[in-house]
């Protein structure tokens, strides 16, 4: 066992962890299985890594312009902030995840996420350089690690670089999935389907123009989640508590956000009013609601697609791909499994919303004490997106079977395929065929056979698809 002190007192820790006793104390406070986010935990190491680099610059270039100057207190060493830089990106890449022990849901806004990573930083760098942990007199978490940073800025800078990677991710399956739409859209052009409003038979429709409203509702989350990069690409980095720098070089503030630009690839860029930054979220709440308005299109995809393939009427017009037994106790069973999940995962994402949102607007004067909370909620939802658009790609639409022919006889049977008569013959005779087809269970064709209301070619003239899909008509079309 290994002893380390705060201000509160003496704790043990086990010999060799990298966490110290901040994070123990965490861990004992917060004591619950919610697990801190990887990717969050990643930027972390990323944001620390461009804090170190700047450092390192700025001693250089203080001591050029101030030779023989005192260095702010912790900046003795150069070296040290080389060997912290080394295990930020390391932390960066994912390593020493498994020694940081706090979970998600917290109080502190942040601090202990933030000293979990000061200790493994400094004492995976000891360990590198032949010390043993706790070794605080040679590298400081506080002096050191933290050197020139607040929780306040450098934990809220890191959602919002975690935000960027996995938008990127987002972006990427949303497309996927629009492109197999746009295919499927193509594939069933001219594949008659019945319409339906208020759960009722309408008029003709096709498949082709179903999967093209599915194709255009992604198409602008595509382009709403596409836009989330501009929303919070202002990061707080440099201003310290509260956004006022204090005790924090000038140098410093004005030059970490574009080493991080660079070091991440991402368009971070630095607040004019760090303040303002620090303690309104809004801009998290506006991109949370682009991720709940994608979720409504997914549930609403998902959920048609369910219906089409219920077999409560005996007649699906289309069939879901089997995915795994529907039933322990009733064989051949098979469960529309990938809609269930999209509609969950949806219902999860805005129940999130209304959290991000609470929580957002519980920031009292200048800092939201729940950023923990609200970013671990961010990141569940864009996560449950991501997956959901696999799943439906790989797992619903992928070996989807359209029923052309079940969903043609509904078509031709349907009362309300006499609408595309109006012009021809009227209401009152189109009425009179729409009962007469209702009342005997007969298709359009049949019924035309009894009240010859129509020459049987001009009858197949004016039902060919291209004619019942076409936007409107024209004169032209009508019969002479």
């Amino acid at each position: 066992m290994r002893t380390e002190n705060d201000s509160l007192g003496t704790r043990e820790l086990p010999e060799g962890v990298l966490y110290g006793i901040h994070a123990l104390r965490a861990m004992e406070n917060f004591n619950n299985s919610s697990a801190f986010n990887l990717e969050w935990y990643k930027a972390i190491g990323t944001v620390k890594q461009a804090c170190f680099q700047t450092v390192t610059a700025f001693i250089e270039a203080a001591l050029k312009k101030y030779p023989g100057r005192s260095l702010p207190v912790g900046c003795d060493d150069p070296a040290k902030f080389t060997l912290l830089e080394q295990t930020a990106e390391e932390i960066g890449r994912g390593m020493y995840f498994d020694q940081f022990i706090v979970p998600a849901i917290q109080g502190g806004a942040g601090t202990a996420i933030n000293m979990n990573i000061n200790e493994i930083l400094c004492n995976a760098s000891l360990v590198k350089q032949g010390s043993e942990p706790g070794r605080y007199d040679l590298l400081d978490p506080f002096l050191h690690a933290n050197i020139f940073q607040s929780t306040n800025d450098v934990v809220p800078s890191a959602l919002k670089l975690a935000l960027m990677r996995q938008f990127n991710l987002l972006e990427q399956q949303i497309n996927a999935l629009r492109n197999k739409m746009e295919q499927m859209e193509g594939q069933h052009r001219n594949n008659l389907r019945l319409s339906y409003t208020q759960m009722q038979r309408a008029v003709p429709s096709s498949f082709g123009m179903l999967f093209s409203t599915w194709s255009d509702a992604l198409s602008r989350d595509w382009w709403r989640v596409s836009k989330c990069f501009e929303r919070i690409k202002v990061i707080n980095l440099g201003g310290g508590a509260t956004g006022t720098a204090l005790g924090i070089p000038r140098y410093f503030v004005m030059e970490v956000t574009n080493r991080l630009r660079q070091i991440s690839g991402l368009p971070v860029t630095r607040s004019e009013n760090h303040s303002d930054t620090t303690q309104n979220l809004d801009s998290l709440v506006e991109v949370h609601a682009i991720l709940k308005a994608h979720a409504v299109n997914l549930e609403k995809i998902a959920a048609d697609l369910r219906l089409l393939a219920s077999d409560i009427s005996g007649n699906p017009q289309m069939i879901l791909p089997g995915k795994q037994t529907g039933s322990s106790i009733m064989p051949g069973k098979i469960n529309p499994v990938i809609s269930e999940f999209a509609i969950s995962a949806a219902h999860k994402v805005y129940s999130n919303d209304m959290l991000v949102s609470n929580l957002c607007g519980q920031g009292t004067l200048d800092l939201n004490a729940y950023l923990p909370t609200i970013g671990h909620a961010m990141l569940e939802s864009i996560h449950l997106l991501i997956k959901v658009n696999e799943s439906m790609l790989h797992h619903l639409l992928n070996g989807l079977e359209v029923q052309q022919q079940t969903a043609k006889e509904l078509v031709l049977k349907s009362p309300t395929l006499t609408t595309a008569l109006l012009p021809a013959i009227g209401y009152q005779k189109a009425t009179q065929m729409a009962h007469l087809m209702q009342s005997e269970n007969l298709d359009i064709f049949q019924a035309n056979q009894k009240l010859r209301l129509l020459d049987d070619d001009l009858l197949l003239q004016l039902l060919q698809p291209e004619r019942l899909l076409q936007l409107g008509y024209s004169l032209g079309d009508l019969p002479d």
